[in-house]
């Protein structure tokens, strides 16, 4: 599902294009970089050549929304986003991933209040976000944005049988 461009003081969401697949399976796929993401490390991908092909048709996703942030100075990369409509369209699901070197530079809150922005101007009632409870940074981001633990529970890295647990954040629109 694409969207128009979002744009914030300095980062451009704009829709996922197949030459970013390298960056993001750089960051997803990466066992040190992607250690709180659900996605697998890249040994654990059976089929790498059909994960990358998946990864590359990620902006013609009809039930997600995927997006790259750039720096609007620079057209540089900066991290990537989605989010997924869940009950029929009242409220939003969002991930986000700041690339490490561009992390602790307010990039990953610019990302999330974008896409709040976004989803408010929509009349989405609400927003979710699952974040793995050790994942300091990311707990403390979904705080600053005004969102509230409502569960915890855990998911199973891909590829792997390795349990992380989570939170669930929800933020009321």
């Amino acid at each position: 599902m694409r969207i128009e461009t979002l744009e914030t003081p300095r980062l451009l969401l704009r829709g996922f294009q197949p030459e970013d697949a390298d960056f993001a399976i750089g960051m997803w796929n990466d066992a040190e970089i992607g250690r709180w993401l659900s996605d697998p490390r890249l040994e654990d991908i059976p089929d790498q050549a059909a994960y990358r092909k998946d990864i590359e048709n990620l902006g013609e996703a009809i039930d997600c929304c995927h997006m790259v942030a750039v720096d609007k100075a620079d057209g540089q990369r900066i991290g990537t986003c989605s989010f997924v409509p869940e009950n029929n369209g009242r409220s939003y699901d969002i991930a986000y991933a700041v690339h490490p070197s561009q992390q602790c530079r307010g990039y990953g809150t610019e990302m999330v209040q974008a896409l709040i922005d976004y989803a408010r101007a929509r009349g989405v009632g609400a927003v979710t976000i699952r974040i793995a409870q050790e994942n300091a940074a990311s707990n403390a981001l979904a705080r600053k944005v005004g969102a509230q633990v409502i569960a915890s529970g855990s998911y199973t890295k891909g590829g792997t049988n390795e349990v992380i647990p989570d939170f669930l954040y929800e933020l009321k629109l």
